[in-house]
């Protein structure tokens, strides 16, 4: 088998094989293969597209390329949740708790965040004390007894996605759903999860920024899970403005804990409600979606996600005491109130914009080096329909260093829109995808 013919024949537009497809991965993961073939391979797919076979093809063999990850030793069907990201998506450190509380085994492996705020490590990197390192037994021990781990993934997972994805970025192939749907779920399929919520976020502050864009990937990706014989359930969420009012690390922390408190954002509670509900279907702790949304919110009301978010971090190292003193957590030395320029509704909050204003605060990384300022970011007061008079406080800054404020200030201001007429905000779920149906809400 050569390379040059494997090009040349998804170049035509061809079906590729299975064997064509491991030939590929095994040989560029070791080296053997060159990146300017890789390169032309790569965009062959680009255009041409692959089929549903192939995609799944193409995860199996990425998948395989490091370590896969056996559960086998955790009781019970274990759930993974997978979200696209987004601008104050805090939802692991609320949800993965609250999913404990009603029985169901979370075993997390998350990453690290590239972009407008941290990763759902840096997050949690944010309560001191807390260890996203873990030794396999430990890990494994943890979610038996407790119900709960979250840790770092690996080097050595997935390890054809990281030099793929490398190229793809150089190489202008990134924006391709095989390729996309494939980097996706070849880590998330070898973390060893039995079944997976995807939650697809659509709108300005996604990666997908179209409805149709993100049932396409949800679907591609739900193939690929089910076609690899995991149970997969993907969710259409909006991502349009930012989600919450909390963005940045320390900050997206406490705005979980209140909602475990039963005093979150009315978006961020339904999404935690909704993504839960299913999570517990898969699962099989809950029969239906309603019984699932049903405990869910008992598991706030009786305090007894709460109590499973302070077993979660005593148990990785962390200090409990957060959970009901914020001043542990890294505070910022200054906050600035930012007002409105004027009077009327707002109409539009861009996301990625306000992700940017906060990453200029410190709160993101623009590139793998930057070192976060966990106590970094911004607490919106205002969401799209709210009434604005000018003057008023449309949110509140906070940061340690002021070279960089007017900066952040403005890309913020930018980013509302303001108008005379009144206007709803959107809906929250756009839709769910499953092995046998795309529901459009």
């Amino acid at each position: 088998m050569r390379i040059y013919d494997i090009i040349k024949k998804k170049r035509d537009n061809n079906e590729l094989s299975k064997a064509e497809i491991d030939f590929f991965i095994e040989k560029y993961s070791n080296g053997e293969i060159a990146d300017y073939q890789a390169s032309a391979l790569l965009m062959a797919i680009y255009l041409n597209k692959m089929n549903k076979q192939e995609t799944v093809y193409l995860t199996d063999a990425m998948m395989h390329s490091g370590d896969v990850i056996d559960l086998s030793e955790i009781e019970g069907i274990k759930v993974d949740k997978h979200s696209t990201g987004g601008v104050g998506d805090k939802t692991t450190i609320a949800l993965a708790p609250l999913v404990a509380a009603c029985g169901a085994p979370v075993a997390k492996m998350s990453g690290r965040g590239l972009g407008h705020t941290g990763g759902t490590l840096d997050k949690l990197e944010a309560i001191p004390g807390f260890s996203i390192e873990m030794e396999a037994k430990k890990f494994i021990d943890s979610v038996n007894e407790h119900k709960i781990a979250v840790c770092g993934q690996t080097a050595s997972i997935a390890v054809a996605d990281k030099k793929m994805y490398a190229l793809r970025d150089v190489t202008a192939t990134v924006d391709n759903i095989s390729l996309i749907a494939a980097s996706i779920m070849c880590k998330k399929l070898a973390s060893g999860a039995n079944a997976i919520l995807l939650d697809v976020k659509t709108g300005d502050g996604a990666f997908m920024k179209t409805l149709d864009d993100s049932f396409e990937l949800a679907k591609a990706m739900v193939d690929i899970g089910c076609g690899m014989d995991r149970e997969t359930i993907g969710m259409i969420t909006d991502m349009d403005e930012p989600l919450g009012f909390a963005v940045g690390n320390s900050l997206e922390v406490i705005e979980a804990i209140e909602t475990l408190k039963g005093r979150g954002p009315k978006d961020f509670v339904m999404l935690c409600e909704t993504l839960g509900a299913y999570m517990l279907v898969l699962a099989k702790t809950a029969k239906n979606f309603d019984e699932g949304v049903e405990k869910i919110r008992e598991a706030i009301t009786s305090g007894k996600a709460l109590e499973k978010l302070k077993v979660f971090i005593e148990n990785q190292g962390g200090d409990k005491n957060v959970v009901d003193d914020y001043s542990l957590l890294p505070t910022a030395s200054k906050i600035v109130e930012i007002k409105s320029p004027k009077s009327g509704y707002i109409s539009k909050i861009e996301a990625e914009e306000v992700g940017v204003s906060a990453m200029i605060l410190g709160a993101g990384r623009e590139t793998k080096e930057d070192i976060l300022d966990l106590s970094a970011g911004i607490v919106l007061t205002k969401k799209v329909g709210d009434y604005v008079n000018e003057g008023d406080v449309l949110a509140y800054m906070h940061l340690n260093k002021d070279e960089k404020l007017q900066q952040a200030k403005d890309r913020f201001i930018n980013a509302y829109k303001i108008i005379k007429e009144k206007v709803e905000p959107k809906k929250l779920v756009y839709g769910v995808v499953t092995k046998n149906e795309i529901k459009k809400f």
